[in-house]
């Protein structure tokens, strides 16, 4: 077997063992078996397990963060280079929701993997996502623009909550499905972008509620 081939088999058979079983129960034998190639091999390419792992998270994060940052290029020019604040945040969210939600991309290898990536926090998936902000950077730059008003701090916590419900809609998205009795229809991709952006939206553009510590009961 070719060498660009054997690597190629072998992050094929990890994905689809990895998208099925998740991270802790594949083998690097069950993933030489799948790939019909020898455990030398996965070495030679790969090192480790965890290097194996990482390199299928990176290849499909590429994918994803090339999306949000083409059409977030494409939201500044149409606006003079200030694109407004919904449409800055439908280019965050809406790559990751139209790559993981709906009948069809829920069905893909890919969409499984990534899926499984959000739901099970392991270290060489941990590492990566700590590492590569910079595209991260370039949203939390645009929100600036958008919202000059705002604190910076505010801007990095509506980010964050951003991408948060992104996620959480993504690794939850059948026991919301169960909870609602099928009335939230998860399959309705852009609907679940244009709900997470509106909440994301409001929560960024409205005034910021007064808090106050609660009171400090007095000791017996």
């Amino acid at each position: 077997m070719a060498s660009d081939h054997t690597r190629s088999a072998i992050l094929a058979a990890a994905e689809r063992l990895y998208a099925d079983r998740g991270f802790g129960d594949v083998t690097l034998r069950d993933i030489v078996a799948e790939a019909g190639v020898n455990l030398a091999a996965v070495n030679y390419h790969f090192g480790s397990k965890d290097e194996l792992i990482a390199e299928l998270f990176v290849t499909r994060s590429v994918q994803t963060n090339r999306e949000r940052l083409r059409e977030l290029k494409a939201a500044e020019e149409d606006g003079g280079g200030r694109a407004p604040i919904e449409v800055i945040l439908r280019a965050l969210v809406g790559p990751t929701l139209r790559g993981c939600l709906g009948p069809e991309n829920q069905r893909s290898t890919a969409a499984r993997f990534m899926i499984r990536a959000s739901i099970e926090s392991v270290p060489p998936i941990r590492r990566i996502k700590n590492r590569e902000i910079d595209h991260l950077r370039k949203f939390a730059g645009a929100m600036r623009r958008a919202l000059p008003e705002r604190s910076e701090v505010d801007i990095y916590w509506g980010l964050n909550f951003a991408l948060a419900m992104a996620h959480h809609t993504i690794r939850e998205s059948e026991r919301l499905t169960k909870l609602s009795e099928g009335k939230c229809d998860l399959d309705d991709v852009e609907d679940v972008v244009a709900r997470v952006v509106s909440v994301a939206t409001m929560a960024l553009t409205a005034g910021r509620a007064e808090t106050k510590a609660p009171p400090r009961v007095a000791a017996r």
